[in-house]
Order: C-alpha cells, then structure tokens, then sequence
C-alpha cells in the first residue's frame, strides 16, 4: 500500500459492501456509501458501522476513489450519469468490480478526466464478513491502463489478492469462462441432488460432497486426463439405462445430461480414450433420447394450449 484513499462506494451489495471492509481494514477511509435497498442498509451496519449513507453523487463528489459494484446492465448508464453532472472530479480513480465489462464502459468518466480501473474478483460473495478471509489469495481480473498500473495493483494487494491481467478485448471471454464453471456448476449440483432426491437418498448433499471436491481437485490438476465414468469407459448400455431412468424420474434434468455427455463424449475422443466406433454408438443413444425428448415436450405442449369453441354467428 502507497497511498491511502477516500473511498466511496456506489452499490452496497454482496461485492461493494465487502470490498469497502477489506479496504478499510486496511487503512483507506470510507467516505459515504449509496445503498438504497434494506439488504444493503444491513450490510452497510454489519459491515461498515457508522459510515455515511449517501445519494451517489454526493458519494461520488466526496470520493477520490470511487468503487462501483452495480449489476452489469446499470454500469453503463451509472457511469454516464455521475460524469454528465459533475459529479466525477477530475484526477479520482474509478473502478468497476464487472467481470463482463472492461475499460471502454467507463469512458465518459475518462473523458472527464479520470483514472479508470476494471477490477473484477473471481470469487463469489455472501456479503458477510465470512467473503473478508475468502479474499485473501483471490485471483482479480484487472484491467488499467499503464498510468493506472501501480494503483490498481496496489489496490489488488490491500485486498489480499493477486492481479491477474486481462486485455480489454478478452474480459468477456474471461467472464464466460468463471460463469460457466461456477454458475453451471451450482446447477449441476443442485439437478444431482435432485436425482439421488428421486433415488431416496436422505442426505443427497451429504452423498456427493466426497465425490464433488474429488473430482473438483483431480479436474482443476488434471484436467481431461481426470474424467471416468461410464462416457470415457464407452459403457452404451449403462448411458441408456440413465437416461431412461432420467426420463422417468427426473425428466427436468435430462436436458442437461444429454449436452453435457454430448461435451464429455467429444473430450474424450479427442484425447484418445475412447474408440470411434463406441463413440458412434454413444452419440446414437444420446441423439434418440433427445429426439424423443423433443417430441415428448412438444405434444404436452400442444395439448397444453386450450381450444377455443367456435364463435356463434348472431
């Protein structure tokens, strides 16, 4: 840390509320906070006792380091607004904590003359004081430019963190990589659940939390060379079999069975693990089951539209 901020907050959520904590912990003043709603108001208390709830501008006008932790859809007209009335001075750093978006959303506040960072950790929040240990060793996908460098490194470093770079161009393929592991993975979770729910597992978390954080750990040091199971064993009737159980008993996660055998099928012949001629007769299966999947939806869908009598002529 070189040098010691007035911090101000816009969006007390999961991330901002956390953020001006760790920052704070650490020697940077919190000038004032905007939070409107009641869950960011209890953040705010839980969180940053005594500081300042503000209207943004005013936030904005009294920060020299102005942190925007908006969703993703208001950044842009956020940024637009505070730079159109002034309220961002020339000479404050503003930094954004999107993973999707980069430096080109926070331009009108360049133009205006200030220093502009994209700084977006790839890790997810409770908005508690448990995130604050959580960021220590997080990984944070920066993106400033050379003038900006120092500070934003800096700031990455009061946070506990370590700066990963990305260019501007790639911040979006940088987002869809953290969204499709973390997010899809919560789903996937949640549908196996769900199945062994449906099998009359009593404790489904219980059942896979062994499995999941193995093969979580032999994926993230392995990679492809980490897959089993009955897709990379070429086991056709064991994949039929689980899809027509899916079928019958959890039909709502068959879907996502099917697309992610499909991706698991491609790997694994790509890397040689399993035969052409296997991997033909699993994509048979798969595409059979999608095709009678396909009509299934489709007739309960036609039978779900009611039909209207026709109208009697005065």
């Amino acid at each position: 840390m070189t040098h010691l901020f007035g911090v101000g907050v816009i969006g007390a959520g999961r991330v901002g509320a956390v953020f001006a904590a760790a920052l704070q912990s650490v020697g940077h003043e919190i000038v004032a906070v905007a939070g409107e709603s009641d869950a960011s108001r209890g953040r705010i208390e839980a969180l940053l006792p005594g500081t300042r709830i503000a209207k943004p501008s005013v936030v904005a006008r009294g920060a020299d380091l102005l942190l925007l932790t908006v969703p993703d859809d208001m950044l842009a007209n956020v940024v637009s607004m505070l730079s159109a009335s002034g309220a961002i001075r020339p000479g404050t750093y503003v930094v954004h904590t999107s993973g999707r978006h980069g430096l080109a959303v926070l331009e009108p506040a360049r133009a205006v003359g200030a220093h502009v960072i994209a700084l977006h950790p790839a890790m997810t929040f409770t908005g508690t004081g448990l995130d604050l240990q959580r960021l220590v060793g997080c990984v944070f996908g920066v993106t400033a430019d050379e003038a900006a460098r120092s500070v934003t490194e800096d700031l990455v470093a009061d946070l506990g963190g370590t700066a990963m770079w990305v260019p501007e161009e790639h911040r979006t393929l940088y987002h869809a990589a953290l969204a499709h592991g973390a997010n899809h993975l919560v789903t996937l979770v949640a549908e196996a659940m769900e199945i062994l729910s449906a099998a009359g597992a009593d404790d489904p978390a219980g059942t896979l939390r062994p499995l999941l954080s193995a093969a979580l750990d032999n994926a993230l040091a392995q990679g492809d060379a980490a897959l089993t199971g009955p897709i990379v064993r070429g086991d056709v009737g064991t994949v039929e079999a689980h899809l027509e159980a899916l079928a019958a008993r959890a039909p709502q996660t068959l879907g996502s069975y099917l697309a992610l055998a499909r991706a698991t099928l491609a790997r694994s012949v790509t890397d040689g693990r399993l035969l052409p001629i296997r991997a033909q007769k699993l994509r048979g299966v798969l595409d059979a089951t999608d095709r009678a999947d396909r009509a299934d939806r489709a007739d309960r869908a036609d039978r779900a539209v009611p039909v209207r009598a026709p109208r009697r002529r005065r």
